[in-house]
């Protein structure tokens, strides 16, 4: 049985090893094998990186942000073939039919144990891509395409994607200001997708130096929310509050003294927020979760969106921005590894000392 190098957790929390699995194989006629030429670390793995996740039977494959080359189709696959290029989203159709085109819950998602739960992860040589006329997103590149155009169609995988959404949830239009809490990936992508679509005002809040140096880098207004509280921060310079607001942070949020609280984001973003104006809600949450200020939202008239983004309802948006130049999302990337660099390197994004770190097989 072929193998290859994937990056699994095998129950010890806060580690990641780089272990032999099995290549993948066509398993029902609608599937299609990708050889990677691009995967990614992504904020989202660190849920379930510090936990005790997987087992040395059982490993936990990451990986959910994928680019590479088709290299063998299943006979029902219609419209793609091998030698195509193509970005694996991270959440891909279930499968089963809707009225609407791409309007399906739950998808399927990548990353996890391979006990048929979940598509195991894309940080890996190869992924199996289950119904992959309706999952895969062909890219307009071949064989001779330099590695810094194919690093920016990666992140219409998932963190670019996510990030346009959640502005476009927020309800933006052009002029308005917004203010993204969280300059992890996915934050600092919202404030460039915000400034893209022209916003007059983009404030980005953390409290790590390097990302809202970062931000500011793009043409953001950095707020470190550990200076003081950032909603009066940002009042002090729009007194009325900021047209829309976007949540890239999600329940492991952190006070200025470092403790979680984990509703503090969308608590401070319905302060912050104008009367009428908008609020997108892409950072994680479970059901449950106590805190959220109903009553404020209600006299205020926010309006309040998000959920879990589906990249194939936004691909179509962001492609044509990458293939003319406007889009460059790259410039969140610190460092592009090995494989077998990548335990080192989720410890560093973990100490929040890389921005986003990809992978390059």
């Amino acid at each position: 049985m072929a193998t290859m190098r994937a990056v699994a957790q095998l129950g010890v929390a806060n580690n990641v090893s780089v272990i032999d699995w099995p290549v993948p194989t066509i398993v029902n006629n609608t599937d299609a094998i990708v050889r990677l030429n691009l995967s990614a670390i992504c904020g989202s793995d660190l849920h379930n990186y510090h936990t005790e996740s997987g087992s040395p039977q059982l490993p936990y494959l990451y990986g959910h942000e994928g680019l590479g080359v088709v290299t063998e189709v299943g006979d029902a696959v219609r419209y793609f073939n091998v030698g195509d290029y193509v970005v694996i989203p991270d959440n891909v159709d279930s499968g089963h039919y809707t009225i609407e085109p791409y309007d399906y819950y739950p998808p399927l998602s990548y990353g996890g144990p391979p006990d048929g739960s979940v598509i195991p992860g894309v940080q890996a040589q190869y992924g199996r891509v289950p119904h992959a006329d309706h999952s895969l997103i062909r890219l307009p590149v071949n064989s001779s395409t330099d590695t810094a155009t194919l690093l920016d169609y990666l992140f219409v995988s998932d963190i670019f994607s996510t990030a346009w959404q959640g502005v476009t949830w927020s309800g933006f239009e052009p002029g308005d200001s917004v203010a993204v809490f969280g300059a992890g990936p996915v934050g600092l992508l919202a404030a460039y997708s915000a400034i893209l679509r022209g916003a007059s005002r983009v404030y980005s809040v953390d409290c790590v130096q390097n990302r809202l140096d970062l931000a500011a880098s793009i043409g953001a207004i950095p707020i470190n929310f550990e200076d003081s509280d950032p909603v009066e921060q940002i009042l002090a310079l729009e007194p009325t509050g900021v047209r829309r607001g976007v949540d890239a942070v999600g329940y492991e949020a952190v006070n200025a003294t470092g403790q979680i609280d984990e509703t503090i984001v969308v608590r401070q973003l319905v302060n912050v927020t104008a009367h009428r104006g908008g609020i997108g809600i892409v950072g994680l949450y479970h059901p449950g979760l106590n805190g959220f200020d109903v009553g404020t939202t209600f006299v205020k008239a926010v309006q309040v969106n998000g959920g879990i983004v589906l990249p194939l309802q936004v691909a179509h948006e962001l492609i044509p921005l990458v293939a003319s130049g406007k889009a460059k999302p790259s410039f969140i990337i610190s460092s592009l590894i090995d494989i077998e660099q990548a335990p080192e390197y989720y410890a560093r994004f973990n100490r929040r000392e890389e921005s986003k770190v990809v992978i390059k097989f």
